[in-house]
Protein backbone atom coordinates (compact mmCIF):
# COMPACT_ATOMS: atom_id res chain seq x y z
CA UNK A 1 0.00 0.00 0.00
CA UNK A 2 1.42 3.54 -0.69
CA UNK A 3 1.75 5.01 2.28
CA UNK A 4 0.66 9.10 1.96
CA UNK A 5 1.01 11.49 4.06
CA UNK A 6 -1.25 15.01 4.26
CA UNK A 7 0.12 18.22 5.07
CA UNK A 8 -2.95 20.68 5.05
CA UNK A 9 -1.68 24.14 5.91
CA UNK A 10 -4.24 25.94 3.51
CA UNK A 11 -6.60 27.11 6.19
CA UNK A 12 -9.41 25.21 4.67
CA UNK A 13 -11.02 22.26 6.41
CA UNK A 14 -10.27 19.06 3.80
CA UNK A 15 -11.11 16.09 4.11
CA UNK A 16 -7.63 14.25 4.82
CA UNK A 17 -8.90 10.80 4.66
CA UNK A 18 -10.43 11.29 1.91
CA UNK A 19 -7.80 12.55 0.01
CA UNK A 20 -5.98 9.71 1.13
CA UNK A 21 -8.36 6.93 0.25
CA UNK A 22 -8.52 8.73 -3.36
CA UNK A 23 -4.61 8.92 -3.85
CA UNK A 24 -4.59 5.50 -3.00
CA UNK A 25 -7.57 3.76 -5.23
CA UNK A 26 -5.67 6.03 -8.32
CA UNK A 27 -2.24 5.15 -7.62
CA UNK A 28 -3.79 1.39 -7.20
CA UNK A 29 -5.45 1.68 -10.49
CA UNK A 30 -2.55 2.74 -12.52
CA UNK A 31 -0.82 -0.12 -11.28
CA UNK A 32 0.97 1.27 -8.14
CA UNK A 33 0.68 0.05 -4.63
CA UNK A 34 3.66 0.53 -3.05
CA UNK A 35 5.73 3.50 -2.27
CA UNK A 36 5.28 7.16 -0.70
CA UNK A 37 3.47 10.24 -1.37
CA UNK A 38 3.20 13.82 -0.07
CA UNK A 39 -0.20 15.61 -0.68
CA UNK A 40 0.18 19.28 0.59
CA UNK A 41 -2.93 21.51 0.47
CA UNK A 42 -1.65 25.26 0.85
CA UNK A 43 -3.32 28.85 0.48
CA UNK A 44 -2.79 30.70 -2.68
CA UNK A 45 0.49 32.68 -2.30
CA UNK A 46 2.38 29.84 -1.57
CA UNK A 47 0.98 27.49 -4.52
CA UNK A 48 1.66 30.71 -7.03
CA UNK A 49 5.37 31.38 -5.15
CA UNK A 50 5.76 27.64 -5.99
CA UNK A 51 4.61 27.69 -9.87
CA UNK A 52 6.57 30.96 -9.94
CA UNK A 53 10.03 29.04 -9.08
CA UNK A 54 9.41 25.68 -10.49
CA UNK A 55 7.41 26.93 -13.61
CA UNK A 56 8.21 30.95 -14.34
CA UNK A 57 4.54 31.89 -14.13
CA UNK A 58 3.81 34.32 -11.74
CA UNK A 59 0.31 32.91 -10.66
CA UNK A 60 -2.04 30.65 -8.36
CA UNK A 61 -2.97 27.22 -9.57
CA UNK A 62 -5.42 24.38 -8.14
CA UNK A 63 -2.44 21.93 -8.21
CA UNK A 64 0.91 20.92 -8.95
CA UNK A 65 3.29 18.20 -9.24
CA UNK A 66 6.50 17.37 -7.80
CA UNK A 67 7.80 13.77 -8.77
CA UNK A 68 10.50 11.88 -7.77
CA UNK A 69 10.63 8.29 -9.12
CA UNK A 70 7.70 8.40 -11.16
CA UNK A 71 7.99 4.73 -12.91
CA UNK A 72 11.44 4.24 -13.21
CA UNK A 73 13.02 1.51 -11.41
CA UNK A 74 13.93 1.68 -7.88
CA UNK A 75 16.65 -0.27 -6.04
CA UNK A 76 15.35 -3.30 -4.09
CA UNK A 77 14.83 -2.37 -0.46
CA UNK A 78 14.02 1.05 -1.01
CA UNK A 79 10.57 2.45 -0.78
CA UNK A 80 9.72 4.32 -4.56
CA UNK A 81 8.90 7.68 -3.78
CA UNK A 82 6.32 9.21 -5.44
CA UNK A 83 7.28 12.94 -5.00
CA UNK A 84 4.80 15.28 -3.96
CA UNK A 85 1.06 16.55 -4.74
CA UNK A 86 0.05 19.97 -4.20
CA UNK A 87 -3.06 21.36 -4.44
CA UNK A 88 -4.65 24.57 -3.47
CA UNK A 89 -8.00 24.74 -1.91
CA UNK A 90 -9.09 28.03 -2.47
CA UNK A 91 -8.59 28.03 -6.18
CA UNK A 92 -10.69 25.12 -6.74
CA UNK A 93 -13.05 25.19 -3.66
CA UNK A 94 -14.81 21.72 -2.73
CA UNK A 95 -13.56 20.33 -6.30
CA UNK A 96 -9.94 20.16 -4.83
CA UNK A 97 -10.18 15.75 -5.82
CA UNK A 98 -10.04 16.15 -9.54
CA UNK A 99 -6.63 18.67 -9.55
CA UNK A 100 -5.58 15.92 -7.31
CA UNK A 101 -6.23 13.50 -9.31
CA UNK A 102 -4.24 15.51 -12.00
CA UNK A 103 -1.31 15.91 -10.02
CA UNK A 104 -0.56 12.15 -8.85
CA UNK A 105 -0.91 11.66 -12.86
CA UNK A 106 1.34 13.94 -13.39
CA UNK A 107 3.94 12.15 -10.44
CA UNK A 108 2.96 9.09 -12.75
CA UNK A 109 4.61 10.39 -15.58
CA UNK A 110 1.60 11.85 -17.36
CA UNK A 111 1.79 14.44 -19.64
CA UNK A 112 -0.76 17.05 -20.66
CA UNK A 113 -3.14 15.37 -23.65
CA UNK A 114 -6.00 13.00 -24.40
CA UNK A 115 -4.49 10.09 -22.77
CA UNK A 116 -4.11 11.81 -19.83
CA UNK A 117 -8.01 13.27 -19.88
CA UNK A 118 -8.70 9.96 -20.27
CA UNK A 119 -7.42 8.60 -17.50
CA UNK A 120 -8.24 11.33 -15.19
CA UNK A 121 -12.10 10.84 -16.62
CA UNK A 122 -11.78 6.84 -15.65
CA UNK A 123 -10.51 7.97 -11.99
CA UNK A 124 -13.41 10.55 -11.77
CA UNK A 125 -15.65 9.72 -8.29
Amino acid sequence: MVAVEVDNRSGWKVDEQGAISLAQRVLAAEGVDEGELGIHFVEPDEIQRLKHEHLGIDEATDALAFPIDERERVPEGLPRQLGDAIVCPQVVGEQWREPLVHALLHLLGHDHGPEMEARERMHRE
